[in-house]
């Protein structure tokens, strides 16, 4: 099993990088996970929303293969409970050997990238940091790990 995580923007805070690294750390022992991170973009205030869109969507697009199985972390996406996520993940599984979960910028996802998406899902209504969903997903992905294994982490 094999997931990509491709995050916009670089983590900044200490106790976030902590936290994601406790879990990547422990999601190894499950599969084998990548995390590529596109770097801010330069000269950003120059740019208006679709522009920056745009030119962060071409970075997006190098770090994709053809068969990857795209899906956004997006406030339009479905909603899923704790444990209907691990059988969504259970199923990703079965039929795709490159998930690539994709979580934007600041200003979200330009068109082509919601185009190129095969799914999208929403961890909250509510509006988060990418630095601070990089964490609660990489906790969903082990708590759904834990779930599909029968281990006791998820009560």
């Amino acid at each position: 099993m094999k997931i990509k995580l491709i995050l916009v923007g670089k983590t900044e805070e200490d106790f976030l990088k902590k936290g994601i690294s406790i879990y990547v750390k422990r999601l190894t022992h499950y599969m084998n996970l990548e995390i590529k991170v596109i770097k801010k973009l330069k000269g950003k205030k120059n740019l208006s929303i679709e522009e920056v869109k745009k030119k962060e969507s071409e970075l997006i697009l190098k770090q994709l293969k053809k068969k990857d199985n795209l899906i956004l972390l997006d406030e339009k996406g479905e909603n899923f409970s704790s444990l209907e996520f691990a059988k969504f993940l259970e199923k990703k599984f079965l039929y795709s050997q490159n998930i690539v979960f994709l979580i934007g910028g600041a200003y979200g996802f330009s068109s082509e990238i919601y185009k190129k998406a095969n799914f999208k899902i929403s961890l909250s209504r509510m509006t988060f940091s990418h630095q601070m969903i990089s964490l609660i997903f990489l906790e969903q992905i082990y708590r759904a790990m834990t779930i599909l294994k029968g281990e006791s982490y998820h009560h």
